[in-house]
């Protein structure tokens, strides 16, 4: 299989195997092709030149595609608030059309959530949620082992549901969405704002660009204001799961992207708050999980599960 991970900064496409094995990986800045045409012909050309080195047509089924704002059920980008093509991308036709193999396409949770059913933490596991926390914030989750997509496509989006009324402006165009207060955006505005709040020194003052990362690294050096900011994000993401878990009812909820390698400072407040606001009947019975994948790897390894979905087609074969 081969599988594609279309992210805001960069593009990886790799060749997997059945059990999970990255055969060859490369990558490209997503930025350089604001337009969409370029950019499928620069990816469909590179994977094309990956497919060659490795064996050729003969060996690859088809290509699974993670890309943010995706819809499986359509196989196009759908207004995405963040990526460069703004609009309806039907970006599933313009690679099928270019690769002559069958394409399919889902958002990044999506494909995170068959990735951690195959080889990760979901492994086992019949109904699980999978919570995406990065540059945005998505979910996807399953029920007896299949993606709930809902009428559209547009199933599991967590982070667009409204936590705090008239709250932080959302790239959506609403008000208060737990993704303003839980990506990476909402953590650095929980800096600022905690930074504005108070006098008390902080290693956070010394810094010109701050990131999820260096503030928990100021965490583990006992930065008040920097545990703070943790605090007070897993609390609002705690509340958030809760309500989730409440009307699904999984196993386990699984955490993965950049923001849940702050680790307990992050985790501990988010459990309080969840078994604080969860339905008495689901308490202790959901885990909290975090992705044992590699960031690097996570979202193509989901995307080659999500090419078995198709049915195989080729102008090659």
């Amino acid at each position: 299989m081969v599988g594609v991970d279309v992210g805001l900064l960069t593009t990886t496409y790799a060749i997997v195997d059945i059990r999970g094995n990255i055969i060859a990986q490369e990558s490209f800045a997503t930025g350089d092709y604001p337009n969409i045409d370029s950019f499928v012909a620069v990816l469909c050309d590179s994977i094309f030149s990956l497919i060659q080195a490795n064996g050729g047509y003969e060996e690859v089924r088809s290509v699974g595609v993670c890309c943010p704002s995706s819809n499986y059920l359509s196989g196009c980008i759908e207004n995405s608030p963040n990526m460069p093509w703004k609009g309806v991308i039907p970006l599933a036709a313009l690679m099928r059309d270019r690769l002559g193999l069958a394409v399919a396409l889902a958002n990044n949770s999506q494909c995170i959530g068959l990735g951690e059913l195959a080889f990760g933490s979901a492994h086992g596991m019949k109904n699980f949620i999978v919570i995406t926390l990065g540059h945005g914030m998505g979910s996807c989750f399953f029920s007896r082992e299949k993606m709930h997509l809902g009428s559209d496509g547009f199933a599991g989006e967590i982070g667009h549901c409204c936590v705090v009324d008239n709250g932080r402006q959302c790239s959506c165009g609403h008000k208060g969405c737990l993704e303003t207060y839980c990506s990476e955006r909402g953590v650095l505005q929980t800096a600022r704002e905690i930074l504005a709040e108070s006098e008390q020194p902080s290693l956070m003052r010394q810094v010109d660009k701050l990131s999820p990362k260096i503030i928990s690294e100021f965490c583990e050096k006992g930065d008040q204001l920097a545990i703070e900011v943790y605090r007070r994000t897993g609390e609002v993401l705690g509340f958030g799961l809760a309500n989730y878990a409440s009307v699904v009812n999984p196993e386990a909820l699984i955490l993965t992207g950049g923001i849940p390698h702050a680790g307990h400072w992050l985790l501990e407040p988010a459990e309080q708050a969840f078994n604080k606001y969860v339905f008495p009947n689901v308490k202790g019975k959901t885990r909290l999980l975090v992705s044992m994948l590699k960031d690097g790897e996570r979202d193509v390894l989901g995307a080659s599960i999500l090419a078995w979905s198709v049915k195989e087609y080729s102008l090659f074969l």
